[in-house]
């Protein structure tokens, strides 16, 4: 039997609470109006045109399944089912990996390239209308700064962590 002391939840703060419900509502907010813009202008939803930028980003515009899960924080299932649909679409093909008979590459094509050139601008709009155009130069720094701890301090650094791509 287990007769360890119970701790006590620490609960938030009014306003830690506040800070957290704005951020709730903003960054779900923020998706929808970020998806529905790519739905509307480019035919995919913004999970896709990450996967596109990703790929666009990486030398010779391909990447290894495992490592395209890693960048896009999601499970190599996820990733699985948005490359087959993608696939059909022709924007991206896979390739087998020569040096690894299990690994796959992942390549977007120069039908999913062109795709990604003519979504960038009016995705590119609809973030800084959402995000830029909301916020003072400080407050961008300040925004900055605080996603880019708060990433850091959720990305696991030991070894054996339950990480979405390694599922």
């Amino acid at each position: 039997m287990n007769t360890a002391p119970v701790e006590e939840p620490r609960w938030l703060s009014d306003e830690e609470q506040r800070v957290w419900r704005a951020f709730v509502h903003a960054a779900t907010l923020l998706e929808d109006h970020l998806d529905r813009q790519l739905q509307r202008d480019a035919g995919m939803p913004h999970i896709y045109y990450h996967l596109l930028v990703q790929l666009a980003e990486a030398p010779h515009r391909r990447l290894r399944m495992t490592e395209l899960a890693m960048r896009m924080k999601i499970t190599r299932s996820r990733l699985s089912h948005a490359v087959a649909r993608l696939e059909k679409k022709g924007w991206v093909r896979r390739e087998d990996c020569p040096s690894d008979k299990r690994g796959q590459f992942t390549v977007l094509t120069d039908q999913g390239f062109g795709v990604l050139e003519e979504a960038a601008p009016g995705h590119v709009a609809a973030v800084r209308q959402a995000i830029f155009e909301q916020l003072s130069p400080d407050q961008q720094k300040a925004l900055g700064e605080a996603m880019g701890l708060i990433a850091e301090g959720l990305q696991p650094k030991e070894a054996g962590a339950d990480l979405p791509w390694l599922r």
